[in-house]
């Protein structure tokens, strides 16, 4: 028994600092949740980057504004059809405005229209030509073929509603997580790992180095952050689709990897492992990546986990905002634009799923940043 003993606390005095760490975690059971849920939207990301999920998001499955399944169907839930004029409403124009300019050519028109409405002879507008019109009928003929072949009948409810042009808000927020996840991700990488780069380089070689990237540390950290990738969104063009939000975060929120990374090595590059490595005749490169970096990893991966947490969060601002993803995607933050102008109608339902779906996902990330973080801490036993 007491060999057994001995063994089990040699084994856990040997083991490194990523054992002790997964170990602490798995007896965290909240962020074995929270772990879990992050993964399930990994996975969901990937499915819907694939193809396999909401593959045809923008397809108009529903009537316009169909309301949820579990609500029933509703008077309310418009249809797509646009609406014309009736000779009798034709009727019922307001008075003519003597100082409009087109007054005489809008009452002229009119009279056309009720003119060809009674009668079949063709429009007074015959004598013009319209240089569209061949690829109009190609257009139409084609659509035509189309709706011979796939006729669609548009649903009166869905499971969770649809939105003003009838596509379904499951598929939409679904795809829209895909596109949230995959800019805060890549954005993060990209924030860490240049903040890990200048951090190393101004932390291990200090003079001249460390004072010039101080002084571009110094320059970011003085304007606020929303403000900062707003400016910079308002003048990066927009025809590159997410890899310039991606460009944008990635590049303005390094600051908070460069000061943790510049400390801990300005920490570790004088303890004895290192001078070790000195007298054996490593290079500087060697003993930054080799040597010190991956005794200070795990402050770069707590801060990787911090970033995409709010850089999904900034890109569901600047989408909001009308800076973010481009109009043939979607985002949560896209959604959540429409959704302001849909909330005035009473159709609530794509602002809740998008406000839902970003809500769950960014608690589980920051629950399971904050375990790794303890668990990653060496003060803790």
């Amino acid at each position: 028994m007491t060999a057994q003993m001995t063994t089990s606390a040699t084994s856990d005095d040997s083991a490194g600092l990523w054992t002790l760490a997964w170990r602490r975690l798995r007896s965290d059971r909240l962020a074995m949740v929270a772990l879990a849920i992050v993964l399930a939207f990994l996975l969901l990301m990937l499915a819907s980057a694939s193809g396999l999920v909401a593959a045809d998001w923008s397809r108009e499955v529903g009537v316009n504004y169909a309301p949820p399944g579990f609500l029933g169907n509703h008077a309310d839930a418009i249809d797509s059809t646009p609406l014309r004029d009736t000779p009798e409403e034709a009727d019922n124009q307001p008075g003519v405005n003597p100082l409009d300019p087109l007054a005489a050519d809008l009452a002229a028109l009119r009279e056309e229209r009720n003119s060809t409405s009674t009668s079949s002879s063709p429009p007074l507008s015959s004598s013009i030509v319209d240089p569209l019109a061949e690829e109009l009928r190609e257009i139409h003929a084609a659509a035509g073929n189309n709706a011979a072949t796939t006729t669609l009948e548009r649903r009166a409810t869905l499971p969770f509603g649809a939105d003003k042009w009838g596509r379904d808000i499951v598929q939409k927020t679904i795809k829209g997580s895909g596109t949230s996840i995959f800019v805060g991700l890549v954005a993060a990488l990209v924030a860490t790992v240049l903040g890990t780069l200048l951090g190393a380089l101004a932390g291990y070689f200090g003079k001249w180095i460390d004072d010039l990237l101080n002084w571009f540390y110094s320059i970011f950290t003085s304007i606020p952050y929303l403000l900062l990738i707003l400016a910079i969104a308002a003048v990066v063009p927009r025809d590159k689709g997410l890899l310039s939000i991606v460009l944008i975060l990635g590049l303005t929120g390094w600051t908070g990897v460069f000061r943790l990374v510049r400390a801990e090595y300005m920490k570790h590059k004088s303890r004895e492992y290192v001078q070790a490595a000195d007298a054996i005749g490593a290079s500087d490169m060697r003993k930054m990546f080799i040597h010190i970096f991956p005794n200070v990893s795990h402050v770069a991966l707590v801060q990787l986990s911090i970033l995409v947490v709010g850089f999904i969060k900034s890109e569901v601002i600047l989408s909001f905002l009308g800076f973010g993803v481009p109009v043939d995607a979607v985002s949560w933050g896209s959604m959540l634009n429409e959704a302001q102008n849909e909330l005035i109608l009473g159709k609530w339902w794509q602002l809740v799923a998008a406000s839902s779906a970003m809500a769950l996902l960014v608690t589980a990330f920051s629950l399971f940043t904050d375990a790794l973080r303890d668990a990653l801490d060496p003060k803790l036993k």
